[in-house]
């Protein structure tokens, strides 16, 4: 599993205990808002809503700001208009970088964005100059006391799943997006709790960073992903899981 991923997990445990609720709130409203804007606001004939609805669900949303965000999205309530931007760069120690935003000021995020980059060691990169290291995917991730091995690989890989991994202290499920709920509903179903599960961008290597360069890293992809445009933050950074967990805790 890429640094990032397990840095997400480190977050994910550390979610509960902090209160960027409304935040993470807000992000997914603007998600179920666009998902319902492009492609209708019928679950069932909108793969991505219906993924956004899930992990709306599963993050706790209240089932009336689930559906205004979708009202809003279909034009049936007022609401404020996004537009999707994906931003690419590098971190300090030439990781990859990419961002996906939602914005009703380009002009505006650019900026701020671009300030990031420069104030953490970073800088801003050309459309295209990191994107084609990642592709979507849906990663769910279970701990190592929830199941055996050999069952999960057997209910994963029969709903769908393209890879499970051992990664010492779990496991890791890789889905195509499609297959993405398949997959989650058989692991529930067979009562194996995924830890998180979420569907973005993979890298397709990574580039180990330690030190100053992976402090200066995990500073910069923070504070994007704080940033109240940016929805998701993705990069192939790798740092050994035991400088990840003091760097958690500093």
């Amino acid at each position: 599993m890429s640094g990032h991923s397990k840095w997400s997990t480190i977050k994910h445990k550390k979610a509960a205990k902090d209160a960027k609720r409304g935040q993470l709130f807000t992000k997914l409203i603007k998600e179920i808002s666009v998902a319902a804007r492009l492609g209708g606001g019928d679950i069932n004939a909108n793969p991505r809503l219906r993924t956004a609805v899930t992990t709306a669900r599963s993050s706790s949303l209240p089932a009336d700001n689930i559906d205004r965000a979708i009202k809003k999205g279909t034009g049936e309530l007022e609401g404020v208009t996004y537009e999707e931007v994906t931003y690419e760069g590098y971190g300090p120690g030439g990781a990859a970088v990419l961002v996906m935003a939602m914005t009703d000021n380009r002009n505006r995020t650019v900026s701020e964005l671009r300030h990031m980059f420069g104030r953490f060691g970073g800088n801003m990169g050309d459309s295209g100059c990191v994107a084609w290291i990642f592709s979507k995917k849906g990663t769910l991730t279970v701990a190592a006391g929830a199941t055996d091995e050999e069952r999960l690989i057997e209910v994963a890989l029969e709903a769908g799943a393209d890879d499970v991994t051992d990664d010492g202290d779990g496991f890791t499920v890789t889905t195509s997006p499609e297959a993405f709920e398949a997959v989650k509903d058989a692991l529930d179903k067979f009562g194996i709790k995924a830890t998180s599960a979420v569907v973005g961008m993979v890298p397709s290597n990574t580039l180990s960073l330690t030190g100053a360069q992976a402090a200066q890293t995990l500073r910069l992809v923070e504070e994007l992903e704080d940033h109240e445009d940016v929805q998701e933050v993705a990069s192939n950074f790798d740092i050994p899981q035991e400088e990840l967990e003091r760097l958690s805790a500093a």
